[in-house]
């Protein structure tokens, strides 16, 4: 009977030894590691041009006369219009309106038609297309609205970067440059584009 009671004893303190042992085992927190490519769609073609802004604030861009908006900024969220499927048919429809039938009145009626003048990338196309019309003071209010609504939106930087150089403002297109290297660095297609087009001589015709 001694015996009996030994053993219960001795199998009553391995299971508590047990019992503590899985108590302190440590615990791995389910879901860890998010991966990166966040933000804005940004390998797109269609989306959102707009990179991680600066450790400082981006200098103002100095108005110029004559450039005042019509339409107050709309507090929309870039990226979830490219999740409406509306709105992203319609970009796209207006994008190959200009880029594959180079009918830039036909695309500023599509761009327009969107609802969203104030959206950076349809204002940064608006005035892509007035460039393309001749109508430089056009594409000026529109280039300004899109940086209005999106300061770091470095393909309106590009864009109206070509246009100070079309209307020979060098040293203008050149801080445009500055903005964009701020924006994305040296590397990027827009700087790279932007200073290729300025190591043209004075007066060379562009092709974008």
């Amino acid at each position: 009977m001694t015996n009996l009671m030994i053993r219960i004893a001795t199998l009553a303190m391995c299971s508590i030894a047990l019992t503590a042992a899985f108590s302190l085992a440590p615990v791995v927190a389910a879901g860890g590691g998010g991966g990166g490519g966040g933000g804005g769609g940004g390998g797109e073609a269609y989306g959102p041009t707009t990179y991680s802004s600066p450790p400082s604030p981006p200098k103002a861009y100095p108005r110029q006369p004559g450039t005042k908006a019509t339409h107050g900024v709309k507090k929309t969220s870039k990226q979830s219009l490219f999740n409406d499927p509306a709105f992203s048919q319609g970009y796209r429809a207006a994008y190959a309106t200009i880029y594959d039938r180079n009918d830039y009145a036909a695309a500023i009626d599509q761009l327009k038609a969107l609802g969203h003048d104030d959206h950076p990338n349809v204002a940064n196309l608006i005035g892509y297309s007035y460039r393309k019309l001749g109508d430089y003071k056009l594409s000026q209010v529109w280039y300004e609205r899109a940086l209005k609504a999106d300061p770091n939106h470095v393909l309106t930087w590009q864009y109206y970067g070509l246009w100070q150089i079309e209307q020979g403002n060098r040293d203008q297109a050149q801080y445009h440059l500055s903005r964009i290297a701020a924006i994305c660095g040296t590397d990027c297609a827009e700087y790279r584009s932007l200073a290729e087009a300025l190591e043209n001589p004075p007066g060379a015709a562009l092709v974008y």
